[in-house]
C-alpha cells in the first residue's frame, strides 16, 4: 500500500500550491542576494519554508520536514540578525531549495522521496551554529553531484548545462544524488561571488545508469469564483432559452405558426446564439492563466547560469499579469528556458568584453509579455554582444544548409532566422560552452505547434532581441471564411486588415508582379488558388488584405463566406504544407484552416497581373 493511499488529492493541491510557493522564494532568494538584509524579504522566505514544512509535515513526508525545518531555523537567525548573510551562506541555502524541488518530483510521482544528502544537512546545521561554512565543505556538495550520472555533453568539453537546468527547474531528478546541478570551485575566472564558480574542465565521473523522477504536467487549474459564476449564470439562461425553443416547438407541431409564434422563435434563437457566444467567452477565461507563473521559474535559472558563467545578470520580467491559455503556458516553459538560458550564456558578453566596450558591468536580460490585439507578444532581450549576420550566413553556407547564393540573396534580418536551422550552430564564433543555434530549431518547432512565430532583431554591441508572438488561445480561432471556386477555406482573421473587390483594370504589372494601390499603398495581389497549387478559375472577384510579420499583401479569391470562430482539430498523422488544421462549417462540411505564413515561404510572389485581365468563360 502506497504511503499516500487516501491523501492522493490533499497530495496534489500540496504540489500545486508548495511549487508555487517555492518558485517565489526562489525569486526571493535572488532579490536576498542584491539586499541581504531586506527583513521584508527574510520574514517571506521564513514564512515560505516554514508553510512547505506544514503541510509535509500534515501528509507525514519527514525527509522534506527535517529539510525545511533547518532551513527555516537557519532563515530565523538571519531575520532575527543573529547571522549576516554571506555568498557561502547562500550558497548552501540555493543548495537546499534545489534539493526542496527534486523532493516534489518525487512527490509527484507519488513516491517518498530520499533524505537529503548528509553534506547538506551537515552544512546548514554548521550555518545555524555560528560556524563558517569552509571551502573544503562548499567543495563536497558539488563533488556529491559530480558522482551521480549525467548525460555525455555533446559539445566535448564544459559543463552540462542541459542537466543543469532541467535540475533547477525540477524537470529532473535522482535517487541517490538529490543535489542541485552546483560545479566544482575554481578562481580561474572572476564572478559575481568568486567562492563558487564553473570550473568547466572538469566532468561528472561516469556511473550505473540509475531511476530517475519524470516531470508530471499539472491537470488542474485554479479559477477565480467570480469567473465560474458567470459561467453559472450563462449556463442558467441558456436552460432558460432551451425550455422556451421547446414550448416554440411543440406549438409549431401543433400547427401554431402564426406571426407572433415565429417573431417568438426568432427571438429565442437570437438570444441562445448571444448566450452561447457569452458562454464560450467565460469558458475560455477560466483558461487563462498569468503567465507570470510560467516567469517566475526564470530569475533562479538565470542567476545560477550566470554565476557559473562568472557573470553579472540581472532577469528583469514585466508584463507577468498577462494571460494567455493555461495549457499553452505548460508548452511555452522548454522553449522559453532555451531562450533565457542562450541569452545568459552567448547573447551576454563577459565582463572584460563589457569594460573594454565600456558597458556596465552587470548584464540585464528582460522577460516580458503583453497582449496586442488577439495576440501574446512575448519578448527575451539582452543587451550583449548582438549577433553577426555575415558570420551567421557564412556558418550557414559551411555547414552546407543553404549555398552561397542564396546567402547572398539574403539580407540581415533572413540572415538571422538561418539559426532556426536544424543543425546549425556557431560554437565556436560565440560560446566556449555551445552555439547560440543549439536548440534553437527545436525552439521554432515548438513555438510553430502552438500557431506562434518567432522573429529575430540584433544590434552588434548593443544586444539582442526575440520576439514570440501566439494567439492568445489555441482551443478557438477566429477566421475569415474564403472561398477558391466552390471550395471554402479559412483564414486567421487577425492578420485580416479588410476586404475589397478588385477591378481588373486597378491592377498593374511592377518588376513582372501583380500590384494594386490600395489607400496610397502599394500592395503586391497574390493569388490564392496560385498559392495552393490550384488551376485558375476566371478572375478573382475580391482582395483580402492581410498583413503577416514581415509583408501586407492582397490576397486574391474568388469570394467570402463570412466570420466565424472556429474550433481546429489537426490532421491525425498528416501534416500538409500550408495547413495548420481543419474544421467544420455551419452546413457540417470540412473547411481547411490556412498557414498563411508557411503559404508565404512556400510560394514566391509571382501572380502575374495578366491573369486579372484574362476573360471569363
Amino acid at each position: 500500500m502506497s504511503h499516500f493511499t487516501g491523501m492522493e488529492e490533499l497530495l496534489q493541491d500540496f504540489l500545486m500550491e508548495a511549487g508555487e510557493l517555492l518558485s517565489d522564494v526562489d525569486n526571493k532568494l535572488v532579490e536576498l542576494e542584491k539586499r541581504p538584509g531586506d527583513k521584508s524579504l527574510l520574514n517571506d522566505i521564513f514564512r515560505g519554508f516554514h508553510t512547505i514544512k506544514g503541510g509535509a509535515g500534515f501528509l507525514n513526508v519527514n525527509e522534506l520536514v527535517e529539510l525545511c525545518h533547518r532551513t527555516e531555523n537557519l532563515f530565523d537567525k538571519l531575520r532575527t540578525a543573529e547571522l549576516t548573510l554571506t555568498p557561502d551562506i547562500m550558497d548552501v541555502i540555493m543548495a537546499a531549495t534545489g534539493v526542496v524541488r527534486d523532493m516534489f518530483g518525487h512527490l509527484g510521482q507519488v513516491q517518498v522521496p530520499p533524505p537529503a544528502e548528509k553534506q547538506l544537512l551537515d552544512a546548514l546545521d554548521e550555518v545555524i551554529a555560528g560556524g563558517h561554512v569552509s571551502l573544503h565543505q562548499a567543495q563536497a556538495q558539488p563533488e556529491a553531484v559530480q558522482a551521480a550520472p549525467s548525460a555525455p555533453d555533446s559539445t566535448g568539453d564544459g559543463p552540462d548545462w542541459e542537466d543543469a537546468y532541467h535540475t533547477l527547474l525540477g524537470n529532473k531528478t535522482d535517487t541517490e544524488s538529490h543535489m542541485p546541478s552546483v560545479l566544482p570551485l575554481t578562481q580561474a575566472h572572476p564572478a559575481p561571488h568568486p567562492e563558487l564558480v564553473a570550473a568547466p574542465s572538469q566532468k561528472p565521473a561516469a556511473a550505473a545508469p540509475q531511476a530517475s523522477v519524470a516531470a508530471v504536467k499539472e491537470t488542474t487549474i485554479r479559477v477565480d469564483t467570480t469567473r465560474l459564476d458567470q459561467v453559472l449564470t450563462y449556463t442558467g439562461e441558456i436552460g432558460l432559452t432551451k425550455n422556451r425553443l421547446t414550448s416554440l416547438r411543440a406549438d409549431i407541431l401543433a400547427g401554431k405558426q402564426d406571426a407572433n409564434t415565429l417573431k417568438a422563435l426568432d427571438e429565442a434563437v437570437s438570444q441562445l446564439d448571444l448566450l452561447v457566444g457569452d458562454l464560450q467567452s467565460a469558458v475560455m477565461k477560466t483558461r487563462m492563466q498569468p503567465i507570470g507563473r510560467l516567469f517566475q521559474k526564470y530569475p533562479r535559472l538565470a542567476r545560477d547560469l550566470a554565476r557559473q558563467l562568472g557573470k553579472d545578470v540581472e532577469l528583469l520580467l514585466s508584463g507577468e499579469d498577462t494571460e494567455i491559455d493555461k495549457t499553452m503556458i505548460e508548452d511555452l516553459n522548454d522553449p522559453l528556458v532555451h531562450l533565457v538560458r542562450n541569452a545568459v550564456d552567448h547573447g551576454v558578453d563577459s565582463p572584460e568584453e563589457r569594460a573594454a566596450a565600456g558597458k556596465p558591468l552587470k548584464s540585464v536580460v528582460r522577460l516580458s509579455a503583453a497582449q496586442v490585439g488577439d495576440h501574446i507578444i512575448i519578448e527575451i532581450a539582452d543587451d550583449g554582444r548582438g549577433m553577426r549576420p555575415d558570420t551567421i550566413r557564412h556558418k550557414a553556407v559551411e555547414k552546407g544548409l543553404i549555398d552561397l547564393d542564396m546567402a547572398n540573396s539574403l539580407d540581415d534580418r533572413q540572415s538571422l532566422q538561418l539559426i532556426f536551422l536544424p543543425g546549425f550552430s556557431t560554437k565556436d564564433l560565440i560560446s566556449d560552452v555551445s552555439g547560440r543555434g543549439v536548440g534553437m530549431d527545436v525552439v521554432k518547432t515548438n513555438i510553430g505547434k502552438l500557431n506562434g512565430r518567432i522573429e529575430i532583431t540584433s544590434t552588434i554591441g548593443v544586444g539582442t532581441t526575440i520576439t514570440i508572438s501566439l494567439p492568445l488561445t489555441l482551443a478557438i480561432l477566429p477566421v475569415l471564411l474564403v472561398r477558391v471556386g466552390d471550395q471554402p477555406f479559412a483564414v486567421p482573421l487577425s492578420m485580416v486588415r479588410e476586404i475589397t473587390p478588385i477591378d481588373p483594370k486597378d491592377v498593374k504589372q511592377v518588376s513582372g508582379r501583380a500590384t494594386m494601390v490600395v489607400r496610397e499603398e502599394v500592395m503586391p495581389v497574390r493569388s490564392l488558388a496560385s498559392m495552393i497549387g490550384w488551376p485558375e478559375n476566371g478572375v478573382p472577384a475580391f482582395g483580402v488584405l492581410m498583413q503577416s510579420a514581415d509583408t501586407t499583401f492582397v490576397l486574391a479569391i474568388d469570394g467570402f463566406i463570412g466570420r466565424d470562430d472556429v474550433v481546429i482539430k489537426p490532421l491525425l498523422d498528416i501534416k500538409p504544407k500550408g495547413i495548420a488544421g481543419a474544421t467544420l462549417s455551419g452546413d457540417g462540411s470540412v473547411v481547411l484552416v490556412l498557414d498563411m505564413e508557411e503559404l508565404l515561404r512556400m510560394n514566391p510572389d509571382t501572380t502575374r497581373a495578366a491573369l486579372f485581365t484574362q476573360s471569363v468563360h
